[in-house]
């Protein structure tokens, strides 16, 4: 979504109801600040306001969303680019969800593995010891629930035998044999268990 165009568009259409930006504001229960930035367009309205917006500067959320007035011949090449600007900004928001899972992954491994070797290495008493093993395996143990709710979450699962995407309950993720990112479950369509692998898309 282009900001400026929206935030430049909000001004004229307020202008043109004969508001200024604190009338604006007091209807809406903001600050001014809040209307500023949006015809500065440094920031989006919250979508809780958007719909008592329309309805004071008499325009559809769509009209807001595309900076214009939108005409019926365009409305639906507007929809269109918006449900595949929505689907390509999820599917951003998975990549860096499947990138912060693997950061965590490793500061995990970095922790565990020094104290484990140095718990296994070093002659010390054997209560140190335990609380070595502990400490190494705490971190692990509290980011597992974690990074198995981004496996689960971010992005789709493919099944490998009628190619159906889709994303498993927590259950079947955590109940999963898994190599990396692939693994080994059922199909919620077809029913049949294979290895499927972590795919972005829907399609």
């Amino acid at each position: 979504m282009d900001q400026i165009k929206i935030g430049k568009f909000i001004a004229e259409r307020r202008k043109a109801r004969g508001l200024t930006q604190l009338q604006l504001a007091d209807r809406l229960g903001i600050t001014d600040r809040a209307v500023s930035k949006w015809e500065r367009g440094k920031t989006l309205p919250d979508s809780s306001l958007m719909l008592d917006l329309c309805g004071i500067l008499k325009i559809s959320v769509n009209d807001l969303l595309s900076g214009e007035v939108v005409t019926m011949e365009k409305y639906n090449e507007e929809l269109e680019k918006k449900l595949l600007e929505t689907i390509r900004e999820k599917e951003r928001a998975d990549q860096k969800l499947l990138m912060l899972e693997v950061v965590v992954g490793i500061l995990c491994i970095a922790i565990f593995v020094p104290l484990i070797l140095v718990a296994g290495l070093v002659q010390m008493e054997e209560w140190l010891r335990v609380v070595l093993i502990l400490v190494g395996f705490l971190p692990l143990l509290a980011a597992t629930p974690f990074m198995l709710r981004i496996e689960q979450t971010a992005g789709y699962y493919e099944c490998q035998e009628c190619g159906h995407r889709y994303v498993p309950s927590f259950k079947a993720v955590f109940l999963a044999m898994h190599m990396g990112r692939t693994r080994y479950m059922k199909c919620p369509k077809c029913g049949k268990r294979s290895w499927q692998k972590k795919v972005i898309s829907k399609e």
